[in-house]
């Protein structure tokens, strides 16, 4: 009994020491100040050092709303090979023998019936016309003054349809906060 006691009481004192640990990085930054915090997907603040933005997309930027752009899909008419089911019908004949008695009573009855079987695969037969899209639909955002570096300026990236609404809703040179989809605007 004695030994189970404290065997609990070691666990919940490493389990507490280990939360502790893990919530040493939920820093959160109380002296800025967020306008828009569009698309963000954690919940603390980023690391100081931030990567290149031309090189990964998975950082939340920040910066001061530019302009903003909406480029639509661009299709096209293409042909591709159409494809149907073929389908194969074959009929074996099969043997059923049936024994009653045994030794020198023994009786054989034999019997034949009809199987079908049905093998169906995709044949080519023709083209067909379809629409293929060339470039996807994109929404794009550009930010002033890059993670708070004034000589940063005109930087594109690429957003969510949701981003893209909340800075249509913001004024011009409003904060915004969000993670890119990419960067290729």
């Amino acid at each position: 009994m004695f030994k189970r006691l404290v065997t609990a009481a070691v666990t919940a004192v490493l389990i507490a020491g280990l939360g502790a640990c893990s919530r040493g990085g939920d820093v959160h930054d109380e002296g800025t100040q967020h306008s828009v915090d569009a698309g963000r997907d954690g919940g603390g603040v980023a690391e100081e050092s931030r990567p290149d933005p031309a090189t990964t997309t998975d950082a939340s930027v920040f910066g001061l709303r530019d302009e903003v752009r909406h480029l639509a899909a661009r299709t096209t008419r293409a042909t591709r090979p159409h494809t149907t089911k073929k389908c194969t019908t074959t009929t074996r004949r099969v043997k059923h023998t049936t024994s009653t008695g045994s030794g020198t009573k023994r009786r054989t009855r034999t019997s034949y019936s009809t199987e079908q079987s049905r093998n169906c695969k995709q044949v080519r037969s023709g083209t067909e016309t379809y629409t293929r899209v060339v470039r996807p639909e994109r929404w794009c955002v550009s930010l002033d003054n890059l993670d708070g570096d004034a000589t940063h300026d005109d930087v594109w990236y690429r957003v969510s349809k949701t981003t893209y609404d909340a800075a249509i809703g913001t004024d011009r040179h409003a904060r915004m906060d969000f993670t890119p989809t990419g960067s290729d605007c």
